[in-house]
């Protein structure tokens, strides 16, 4: 049991040192739309793809949370929306929250972008949305960072107690 605790940890890490450049990536198709307007929509629709990979990235954390910890991973037709609500809960016995309710509503923003990337051609996206979502990455990011680290921690000091 262990070791799933000491890998869930390692994977929570590196997920977030790969999502950080993500973030820096969002940002600076951002920065190239402003400095570029002629090429705009371009940029955009790179940054629309790295908020998509800010969201695939922790949800891959919540799915491996999920499965390892939790032994649980939702698989109903809401299964993303839900696996989200999850890392709200403490399981007595298990695990603590993993992520603040503040955390959790500061995150389904991009969880529903990431939908709409999904789902809608790249010259329907819009460009006010996608810079809000963008000027607002780096504090969400920091926020979900902040509680993911802690809860690696948890993990790293269970792994010690065993």
């Amino acid at each position: 049991m262990k070791e799933r605790y000491a890998v869930t940890a390692g994977r929570i890490r590196q997920e977030l040192t790969d999502i950080e450049r993500v973030v820096t990536r969002a940002e600076r198709g951002l920065t190239a739309a402003h400095q570029r307007p002629e090429d705009q929509d371009l940029y955009l629709d790179s940054a629309a793809l790295n908020l998509h990979d800010f969201y695939a990235g922790l949800e891959r954390i919540f799915h491996h949370i999920a499965s390892n910890v939790d032994r649980n991973v939702p698989a109903d037709h809401e299964w993303h929306r839900e696996l989200l609500r999850q890392m709200n809960v403490a399981l007595p016995q298990i695990r603590p929250q993993v992520l603040s309710t503040g955390t959790i509503k500061t995150v389904d923003e991009y969880l529903r972008f990431r939908h709409v990337v999904r789902n809608i051609y790249t010259f329907e996206f819009d460009p006010e949305r996608i810079k809000h979502l963008v000027q607002h990455l780096r504090p969400a990011f920091k926020q979900v960072q902040t509680e993911l680290l802690a809860f690696a921690d948890f993990l790293d000091k269970l792994v010690q107690e065993s």
